[in-house]
């Protein structure tokens, strides 16, 4: 048998090396916005919060503590409008572990199909590839094949910032189900929207009663403070829907030891109990955001979608490489929009999360290099 490894892709980061060891050499240094990983501050109460559960010498709980638990749906409830008990949620280790393993909890296998974004972060497709299942990248739920076992969305987009209204979100729900297909948001940006109305309010989850009805049966969503609060490091996520399949996945998790440390927990619990260092974090990352988009602009990209989330998704009309290129000659790293699919192919996704002096170099970078090519 071939181990399952053998068949997977190559890491898409590992081929931005030789555009990162051009931008290195740039006088003034690289301004990487390659790589949406936070650059800020983990907040000091969930700092204190870490600190002040660190005797934790006996196993945690695979399903989360009450605390948290009650945490969490208490975040839907308040956030989201959306009503859920204990058994509607369930901590996880991050949530790419979660997305990654999914097909394969839910039994998944050759002859099924998975589908995601046309542009889409490359780990639902790996999830695929796991399990040997068919992956396909299709936005619209009409071509969704009638082999469909697994439905990821990501709103906001991930790396396009594109955000789904209440009604695409419905007609998603409502064809999976016609399907057998459990369906899954992926809303680790919802606190992150830039256009109105979600300046000011999260973007929509799948488990609103709009979508879902009056059940949320085969409906999940998962979701990360990694973005909303700097955890990225912490590992600290959820998930949160259909009590009978969080059950199985509870049941699986015991089994394997998939156990959120206890000091993440309750440095969970306080991060989603406070909104202040929230709103924070996304005045921070608005500011960055402003900059970098007039500085891209003038240079003479377009931005598309881009109306949530943590990156700008940008375009000169070109192959996205020769794009990641001459921004590399320029100091600035992103990542191509190939890494992301077909869809992809003459964009790039520029990250918001940079410092905000390396933010001013880029954005200083880029009005030389428009005041060169105007002449």
């Amino acid at each position: 048998m071939t181990p399952v490894a053998l068949d997977l892709p190559d890491f898409p980061w590992d081929q931005l090396a030789p555009y990162k060891e051009r931008a290195t050499a740039y006088e003034g240094g690289i301004v990487d916005l390659s790589v949406g990983s936070p650059v800020d501050p983990t907040p000091d109460v969930v700092r204190r919060a870490l600190a002040e559960a660190t005797d934790a010498h006996a196993y945690p709980q695979v399903a989360g503590t009450p605390a948290l638990r009650e945490a969490i749906a208490a975040w839907y409830g308040r956030r989201q409008g959306v009503q859920l008990t204990a058994d509607h949620v369930l901590p996880t280790i991050g949530s790419k572990e979660f997305i990654a393993g999914l097909a394969l909890w839910l039994g998944l296998g050759p002859g099924d199909t998975v589908v995601f974004p046309e542009a889409a972060y490359p780990t639902y497709e790996l999830g695929a590839a796991l399990v040997r299942a068919e992956a396909l990248a299709a936005d619209d739920p009409a071509t969704w094949p009638a082999s469909t076992k697994l439905v990821w969305l990501n709103s906001p987009g991930n790396p396009d910032g594109r955000v789904l209204s209440i009604e695409q979100l419905r007609a998603a729900v409502a064809r999976a189900r016609e399907l057998g297909a459990v369906i899954v948001g992926d809303e680790c940006y919802a606190e992150l929207g830039w256009d109105a109305p979600y300046d000011t309010t999260p973007t929509p989850t799948i488990l609103d009663p709009r979508v879902v009805g009056d059940s949320l049966t085969g409906v999940l969503s998962v979701y990360s403070l990694s973005k909303q609060s700097n955890l990225a490091g912490y590992r600290a996520a959820f998930v949160a829907g259909d009590p009978d399949l969080l059950a199985d996945m509870l049941a699986i998790r015991k089994h394997t030891g998939m156990m959120p440390p206890l000091p993440v927990q309750q440095a969970m619990v306080v991060a989603l109990e406070d909104e202040t260092h929230v709103r924070q974090q996304k005045n921070r990352y608005r500011s960055r955001r402003n900059v970098l988009r007039t500085a891209f602009e003038r240079a003479g990209f377009r931005i598309d979608a881009s109306g949530a989330g943590l990156y700008l998704w940008a375009t000169r009309g070109e192959p996205a490489l020769d794009t990641v290129a001459w921004l590399a000659e320029r100091g600035i790293l992103v990542a191509p929009g190939t890494f992301y699919g077909a869809a992809g192919a003459e964009h790039v996704r520029v990250a918001l999360t940079a410092t905000d002096d390396r933010i001013a170099a880029a954005a200083q970078r880029l009005a030389s290099a428009g005041r060169v090519a105007g002449g």
